[in-house]
């Protein structure tokens, strides 16, 4: 049923909101991986790309790779290493024909075990769960299934990982999702979305309410101006926004600030879910719920051969969605109790609250501010070990 729906809605020309050529939040020194959709009902791809930055393919030695890594994102957010196999879903659109030999490159560059689809740790299929034939390739969404392989890999080594590639960025993406959860993955990432429209309402039930799975989207790239962007304004779906993180002397060892970029806001469709009844800012459902690094200047590494160089520095919203998937799988929370977007706000001692930082100008200030307790760019705040994440006992 869910299936049909998609192939229904797809094909048809929905309207939505105008979209700013280019990401409020990107910086004169990185840029979108993927364009702005030219055709309604599209969706876009959150992750951005610094400009101006050394690529380096290894050859013998490994290049040294600029950028926040594995032992960066441990230390920062204090996450233990991994020892639970679950399986973590990226949901993207189009082929990345290189994205298993270079997410190869990037964990043996940081000494994690291979994930391969020879030691049954990597999968990668097509919307409708098939090794074959898979969509056509596209360098934009390349650069996206590449951040997201290497986030899931550098906060969870130990994790399986599945790939779904659906045929295009229309509604096929929600397809790609229900493959994902039909074929065992307890956590789905999504990097990706559009500007809220009443549509919604229909699929959103179909897509986000399957037992024991964690879901997690990015809130979006274009700061307080975008608003809250779908799926991640669903009530079934944590909505990661994006912070400014760098080194610090200071007890934790690191600052974090709201990055200018960073979406989120009141949605205009879907009521506000119970666990956020303390969030006074909104009358429904706001986002975003939790935050991790998104700021291209303060990004993370990545290495992507097919559409870029090598290795590469990220940033968007986009690196916030996969790494706090993986935190959840992190912290078992599949098959818990409640929605799983729930869980931090049952839990606030598990989070670094994020308390500076601006994406825009906003009443109330919470909407666009990082403030004490929720924000709208940040939402409770980032991972203070994996606490936050697990189902309440």
């Amino acid at each position: 049923m869910a299936l049909s729906l998609v192939v229904t809605v797809a094909a048809v020309a929905v309207p939505s909101r105008a979209e700013p050529a280019s990401a409020a939040g990107a910086d004169a020194d990185a840029v979108p991986s993927c364009a702005a959709p030219t055709t309604p009902g599209q969706f876009r791809c959150f992750a951005l790309k610094r400009t101006g930055v050394r690529h380096g393919k290894p050859s013998g030695r490994p290049a040294r790779p600029e950028g926040l890594g594995p032992a960066d994102l441990r230390s920062a957010y204090r996450l233990p290493f991994s020892r639970t196999n679950a399986t973590v879903a990226v949901v993207v659109a189009y082929d990345n024909p290189a994205a298993e030999a270079d997410l190869q490159v990037y964990r043996s560059t940081y000494g994690l075990p291979p994930c391969t689809t020879a030691n049954g740790c990597f999968r990668k299929v097509n919307q409708r769960g098939h090794a074959a034939p898979l969509p056509a390739p596209d360098p934009a969404w390349a650069g996206e299934s590449s951040l997201d392989l290497d986030m899931v890999s550098a906060v969870c080594p130990s994790c399986r990982i599945l790939l779904v590639e659906a045929d295009d960025a229309s509604l096929n993406l929600l397809e790609g999702v229900a493959t994902a959860v039909a074929l065992g993955a307890s956590y789905v990432s999504m990097s990706w979305g559009l500007p809220e429209q009443e549509l919604e309402l229909t699929v959103d039930p179909l897509f986000f309410s399957a037992p024991g799975v964690v879901f997690t989207a990015a809130s979006g790239d274009s700061g307080a101006a975008g608003g809250p962007v779908y799926p991640a304004s669903s009530a079934g779906v944590v909505a990661v926004g994006g912070t400014s993180l760098r080194r610090a002397w200071n007890w934790r060892g690191w600052s974090e600030s709201a990055w200018s970029g960073s979406g989120g806001g009141c949605s205009a469709y879907i009521a506000k879910p119970a666990f956020q009844h303390r969030v006074r800012a909104c009358a429904t459902r706001a986002t975003a719920d939790v935050a991790a690094v998104g700021d291209p200047a303060t990004g993370v590494a990545v290495y992507q051969t097919y559409g870029d160089g090598g290795w590469g520095i990220d940033g968007g919203t986009s690196a916030g969605a996969p790494i706090i998937a993986a935190v959840y799988a992190l912290a078992g929370a599949a098959g818990g109790p409640g929605a799983p977007a729930g869980y931090p706000y049952a839990a606030r001692r598990g989070l670094f609250d994020v308390t500076s930082g601006s994406t825009g100008t906003c009443t109330p200030r919470v909407l666009c501010t990082g403030s004490p307790g929720w924000d709208a760019p940040t939402g409770l705040g980032t991972p203070n070990g994996i606490s936050a994440f697990a189902a309440p006992r």
